[in-house]
């Protein structure tokens, strides 16, 4: 018998395959475009399902006794559907610019502070809900044929299964779900001038929503909530330091923290995978992304190693660089900002502007951590997941920076881990997440922080706290 995960990514999916013993069997990846326009992020929601079942038609065929597979997705981005279940528009994502009037809509006929205590979230235009209403205005005729509204994970399952459900922790990404009784928010749908029956059904992570040809199909969670379960993180001692795409640092809480300190400096507050117990995000838009665009034109055919190691420096660069090249994410939620880099010379090497990209994260990320420690966090530790997490020069910069250790997992796929956890709990293989866990989650490395490096860096940091005050007014 063996149990999949199956990790829906803004720009790939991935299906990873273990058996039961928790022992890697087999991977199978499928990439899809990212539609960038003067004023839109779209993704092709056909091209994305037609990747999604190629990827798990490979592993079914190499692995005809999956018994189940878990199924996570990234948050925000919804498509719309015809009573058949046919796709109406492409895959808005958490970076297009649209439903900002919307969003201030709602914040009028609400109030921000209600909307937060309700959802869990400080209203920003990123959410669904906002972005539907965008289509309800301005797209009517696309809009008035709709019956039904996913976001991706639930859609995918629907394809899958037949089925309409939706875990509580995507659900709470749509800025209209209720994170204290669990159910959609009658008054945010009704403000917003939205059907809540078009919307899916919403249940517990590791529900099995169906079946699709003996396989269970389990509603598994929001990506980062799945990375967090993948990574063994089940109460507030630790936390999650993700180094994808978007860099992710993401906090359990075991109770319900103060939701006004929590909206006021624009973090969100989601139901985690165990009851009574609440995850958070501290995240940049720009974690790996930045690091690739800094390859991609100063890189020269070079490599991510050889250009980490190509750096000749004993400490911190020097150079300041705003990490905010897709917008500022928290604390700050500010889609206008920009991108920046400051403290360039005549004889600045690339391998140093390489270097001072990766500080420009985690210097994002301290940022984070200093604010996020008025919230009632208490974790000592950071378990890193992603695709940045091979990267020992990041790890230990980190580690260094905040101050903390971070231990590596034998994984970087985090989320599909998570994903085969709450399979294997559906398939009964495994009774509970820790014992799962204790089968699944495989540890690697730590990297302890240098008091010394500590102390350089902060010297550093001192100045790129004042960073984006200094550059906003300009951009």
């Amino acid at each position: 018998m063996k149990i999949a995960g199956l990790d829906i990514g803004t720009t790939g999916c991935k299906v990873t395959v273990f058996d039961e013993n928790g022992a890697f069997v087999g991977r199978s990846y499928r990439d899809y475009p990212l539609i960038r326009g003067s004023f839109s992020r779209e993704i092709d929601i056909k091209k994305l399902t037609e990747g999604v079942l190629s990827a798990i038609g490979e592993m079914v065929a190499a692995h005809p006794d999956i018994k189940s597979i878990g199924v996570t997705s990234f948050g925000e981005a919804f498509v719309m559907t015809d009573g058949e279940g046919k796709p109406l528009n492409n895959a808005l994502i958490y970076t297009d610019p649209r439903g900002a009037e919307e969003c201030s809509e709602l914040v009028r006929k609400l109030g921000a502070d209600r909307i937060a205590r309700i959802t869990g979230l400080s209203p920003h235009q990123m959410f669904s809900i906002s972005k539907i209403m965008w289509f309800k205005h301005h797209m009517p005729d696309v809009f008035d044929r709709a019956r039904h509204i996913f976001l991706i994970s639930d859609y995918i399952v629907y394809v899958l299964t037949g089925e309409r459900k939706i875990d509580y922790s995507l659900a709470a990404r749509t800025m209209a779900f209720d994170i204290i009784n669990l159910n959609w928010s009658e008054d945010i749908f009704k403000a917003a001038g939205i059907d809540v029956c078009m919307m899916s059904e919403p249940v517990p992570p590791g529900t099995v929503a169906g079946s699709m040809n003996g396989i269970d199909v389990i509603v598994a969670g929001h990506d980062q909530v799945t990375a967090a379960i993948g990574s063994g993180v089940f109460d507030g001692s630790s936390a999650v330091d993700g180094a994808g795409t978007v860099q992710c640092l993401t906090p359990i809480y075991d109770t319900l923290p103060d939701i006004g300190v929590m909206s006021e400096n624009n973090y969100c507050v989601v139901p985690y995978v165990i009851p009574g117990k609440y995850a958070a995000y501290a995240f940049s838009y720009t974690g790996g992304a930045l690091i690739k665009w800094c390859l991609d034109c100063f890189g020269k055919g070079e490599t991510n190693v050889s250009l980490e190691n190509a750096y000749t420096g004993s400490g911190p660069t020097g150079l300041l660089v705003l990490p905010h090249f897709a917008g500022a994410a928290t604390p700050y939620m500010d889609t206008g900002s920009k991108g920046a880099i400051v403290g360039l010379t005549t004889g600045t090497t690339a391998p140093e502007i390489y270097r001072a990209c990766m500080e420009g994260v985690c210097y994002e990320m301290c940022l984070n951590y200093e604010t996020l420690k008025k919230t009632g966090i208490r974790f000592k530790s950071l378990s890193a997941t992603g695709g940045g997490a091979k990267s020992s020069v990041w790890m230990q910069m980190k580690a260094d920076m905040l101050d903390l250790p971070i231990t590596t997992l034998e994984t970087s796929d985090a989320g599909t881990v998570g994903c085969a956890m709450e399979a294997g709990i559906a398939a009964g293989i495994f009774k509970d997440l820790r014992e799962a866990a204790s089968v699944m989650v495989k540890k690697c490395g730590t990297y302890m922080p240098s008091p010394e490096m500590h102390e350089k860096y902060m010297d550093v940091y001192k100045r790129y706290r004042e960073l984006y005050k200094a550059i906003r007014p300009l951009v």
